[in-house]
């Protein structure tokens, strides 16, 4: 069966694809073997400024040519490399010898056993998979992210006035502003973000053990480990762990992980949060002419955007959560657990990024209904009792917790007109009553925090 959206067996590449598809120039087999192709030539290239003496005459101006393998890398040279792949069985010594190619095309036989020179399978993919990992989280997910955080700002200055009641332990509580609430996701994510932004893309780099005993046995009189902190750090943009087995030890990998772990957990409790709100009809929702909210039930618009992010991203923290666990962990100096592992990492990135497209949606979808807010407000006047005891106490009155607690918790009703009474019948003086009964359950929201 030909494989298209509609026969793909993950949703990542087939329902979703519009929205995923993205991430196929970072995390397909193609994908992997371009920048594999950038590893190998910029090693290559380095090794001739070095100089290696045989490589000392080598033509600069063939550099251009080279770099054209993965500048103008296609379909038909990741055909070619799986072709090899077909005879060696080996991936990465595919891309070997499609270069070697290059080379025979180019008139430069003289120079091509110096590609992959000294080399073991891990030093490059241990440079291109974070190599691919960094310019998707750069180009994409972080991007994605500065939206969803762009647009919290937005609603949190919007709706910075509004009061709204609290819910603690699912219980009325002393009222906020919807503004707040939703600044205080937007304060998580922003540190979050942060955080993210301060792991480095880790990358190893040292030979068939990270002692670059191959360079070393051919060349001891050259520095070999400024030599590779130079290609990997200022020529890949990556960041050389400088002591390794034959595999980057992934720790900061984990650590990226880790990262868009918390930063979904986040978002699964504010999809939550707003799911909740539109079940109270605090919000309504845009929707679509032609819409269909319900099969079966047609007055229905369901939080469907809400309910799909946070289905992505608990998908999405399951497989972080076993990347981060099993990364680190090889037995001796490398197992090969985690070269089958690391062809996944696109995938909980696919499903993170179907949970912020959703969740964004869900955001855009919001149309804030402030009488379902503050009659929500003036049904619970209970709220404003910390607000009473409270200044009770300022003045010296006896027992005001246990007075008010007498008086919310004995009347099924609480509102207005019994507030008011029982301030009436307080020993304090008419300026005290005139203050506490100017308390209503939509002012009593502290101070403006944002």
């Amino acid at each position: 069966m030909e494989l298209n959206p509609l026969t793909a067996i993950s949703p990542i590449d087939g329902r979703y694809r519009r929205t995923t598809g993205v991430l196929a120039r970072y995390f397909s087999e193609a994908a992997l073997i371009r920048y594999r192709i950038i590893t190998e030539v910029e090693y290559f290239i380095a090794l001739c400024e070095l100089p290696l003496p045989q490589l000392a005459d080598f033509d600069k101006k063939q550099y251009h040519e080279l770099r054209k393998l993965y500048t103008e890398f296609d379909l038909e040279a990741a055909l070619r490399i799986k072709e090899i792949e077909n005879v060696t069985n080996h991936d990465v010594k595919a891309v070997e010898y499609l270069i070697k190619e290059k080379f025979d095309a180019l008139g430069l036989q003289d120079s091509k056993e110096f590609i992959h020179f000294g080399l073991t399978s891990q030093d490059i993919n241990n440079t291109a998979i974070p190599n691919s990992i960094k310019d998707a989280v750069i180009q994409v997910c972080l991007p994605t992210l500065e939206k969803v955080l762009a647009k919290l700002l937005s609603l949190a200055q919007q709706w910075k006035e509004v009061p709204m009641l609290a819910r603690t332990h699912g219980q009325p509580a002393s009222p906020t502003r919807l503004g707040k609430e939703v600044y205080v996701f937007a304060e998580r994510l922003q540190k979050q973000i942060d955080q993210l932004k301060s792991i480095p893309f880790s990358a190893k780099f040292g030979g068939a053990t990270g002692n670059f005993n191959a360079h070393f046995v051919a060349y001891p009189e050259y520095d070999w480990i400024t030599f590779g902190n130079h290609l990997v750090n200022d020529v890949l943009g990556l960041n050389r762990s400088q002591t390794t087995t034959q595999i980057e030890h992934y720790d900061n990998l984990a650590s990226l992980f880790d990262a868009f772990r918390r930063i979904n957990t986040i978002f699964v409790d504010l999809n939550r949060d707003f799911w909740t709100y539109v079940s109270m009809n605090y919000f309504k929702q845009k929707i679509r002419e032609g819409e269909i909210g319900s099969s079966a039930m047609p007055h229905k618009v369901n939080p469907i955007d809400f309910e799909n992010s946070e289905g992505n991203l608990g998908m999405a923290n399951a497989i972080f959560g076993h990347l981060s666990e099993k990364l680190p962990v090889s037995r001796m100096q490398r197992d090969l657990t985690d070269s089958t592992v690391l062809r996944n990492v696109g995938v909980p990135l696919g499903h993170s990024v179907l949970g912020y497209d959703s969740l964004l949606k869900g955001l855009n979808k919001l149309e804030l209904c402030e009488d379902a807010c503050m009659n929500d407000l003036k049904a619970n006047w209970a709220v404003v009792g910390e607000a009473i005891q409270t200044i009770l106490r300022r003045e010296g009155y006896p027992n005001p917790y246990e007075t008010l607690k007498a008086l919310t918790r004995t009347h099924h009703q609480v509102d207005q007109e019994l507030i008011s009474t029982f301030i009436d019948g307080l020993e304090v003086n008419d300026t005290i009553k005139a203050e506490l009964k100017a308390i209503t359950p939509w002012n009593y929201t502290g101070v403006v925090l944002h």
